[in-house]
């Protein structure tokens, strides 16, 4: 999430009562988390485990709950809770914002879009031309849609990320780590009936120009797909990965979080996929592997019946 304006670290580190350890006259852009940060950005970290994989990347501020050793370009804000200071930061930054209408007055609708009755626009969200929203559809907070767009019935777009801190020693284990990025649909992009897409934790979910999603298809937060994706029924995907251009998943699919599918590539039905997968080919299968070698393992298998009684 990108700050309305640049804030100087003083003020951050008085909202959320910070020790402050670097460049105190510097600029916090807007906070995000450690898969997409960029320089400007601020992250929190709360576990030693992470610390350099925080402190090394691409933030330039980091929200830690003690002093480390730390580039002399970047800043620390020191608390006890870095988690708590995050929501504190989210919550003033871009407050939770009732709705009293279905089509919220700070939304902006271009020029020749229909919104069926039912439909729930709400806070903020930018809808392109030329779009079709049927009815009961619901398009969350600060979401952007592009140009001829269209969302069939009971789709939800800009739902909060599935994404928790966990402490097993407090009395609830999973803490929601509030949502405040968007969901970004691009020109020419379908959505099928009940479908979600999962806005970011702080970033955006993207669905990239000329992407078509059947019926009940899941798009979990931070995820980016390409152009011209084709997506079947029952597809799910996790969180942060990274769906290239022109790749087909079939109906039921499951993708693990923050891997990278290349340009082109086919995934067939039911498939598992747990790691990136290389673009231009065919896959198949739990784990998913190329379709032709799991389809020789697959006949292989079947013959075992066979070799087992010539060898008993």
């Amino acid at each position: 999430m990108k700050f309305p304006a640049a804030v100087p670290v003083t003020s951050i580190a008085t909202l959320i009562g910070a020790e402050l350890h670097g460049n105190k006259d510097a600029m916090v852009t807007g906070i995000n988390e450690i898969h997409k940060v960029e320089k400007g950005d601020l992250v929190f970290v709360d576990h030693p485990k992470y610390y350099n994989k925080c402190i090394t990347s691409d933030a330039s501020f980091i929200i830690i709950d003690q002093l480390t050793d730390f580039p002399e370009n970047k800043c620390l804000f020191v608390v006890d809770q870095p988690f708590e200071a995050y929501l504190k930061i989210v919550r003033n930054y871009r407050p939770f914002e009732p709705s009293t209408q279905n089509i919220s007055l700070s939304a902006a609708i271009g020029a020749d879009t229909y919104i069926a009755p039912n439909a729930f626009i709400g806070n903020h969200v930018i809808i392109g031309s030329n779009c079709i929203i049927h009815p009961n559809v619901t398009i969350l907070d600060h979401c952007i849609i592009g140009n001829n767009v269209i969302i069939q019935s009971g789709t939800v777009i800009g739902s909060d990320a599935f994404y928790y801190n966990t402490k097993k020693n407090r009395d609830v284990w999973y803490k929601k780590m509030e949502s405040c990025g968007r969901v970004v649909l691009h020109d020419f992009v379908e959505i099928g009936a009940g479908c979600t897409i999962d806005r970011g934790v702080t970033h955006d979910t993207v669905i990239g120009q000329g992407t078509k999603m059947d019926n009940m298809v899941h798009i979990g937060h931070d995820v980016h797909v390409g152009k011209n994706c084709l997506f079947a029924a029952q597809v799910g995907i996790a969180g942060a990965t990274v769906i290239e251009d022109e790749v087909v998943i079939w109906g039921q699919a499951g993708l693990n979080k923050t891997i990278t599918i290349g340009k082109g590539a086919v995934i067939m039905a039911q498939s598992g996929v747990v790691s990136s997968l290389e673009g231009g080919k065919v896959y198949m299968g739990y784990p998913a592997e190329d379709a032709m070698t799991k389809r020789r393992e697959l006949v292989w298998i079947k013959r075992i019946p066979e070799i087992w009684k010539k060898l008993n």
